[in-house]
């Protein structure tokens, strides 16, 4: 799972002052008078947070397999801009929104 109990508590209290001991829920520590929140809601967060990132994985791997913008402006400069369009349509291809 890419989102820590941290992050999903932080996305529900910005201000929580916490620490977590082995990415354990039962093992959160709070601080300085910090409010707890039930483990079923920062369980849940996490779930959340996890499906949001899941769900853009087409992008990280679309930003990986793009060319540099350098890369991407020689293209146009020497191919013309329909040629850059290719370029780009076949990662967009290669990795589609679900």
């Amino acid at each position: 799972m890419q989102n820590s109990i941290i992050e999903a508590i932080l996305e529900i209290n910005p201000k929580a002052k916490v620490s977590v001991n082995a990415e354990d829920v039962k093992q959160i520590t709070w601080h300085n008078d910090t409010t707890p929140i039930a483990e079923a809601d920062i369980l849940a967060k996490q779930k959340e947070l996890q499906t949001a990132y899941d769900n853009i994985k087409y992008q990280r791997d679309r930003a990986e397999a793009y060319p540099s913008m350098a890369d991407q402006l020689d293209d146009i400069y020497h191919n013309g801009v329909d040629a850059w369009k290719a370029t780009i349509k076949a990662v967009k291809d290669k990795y589609p929104k679900e």
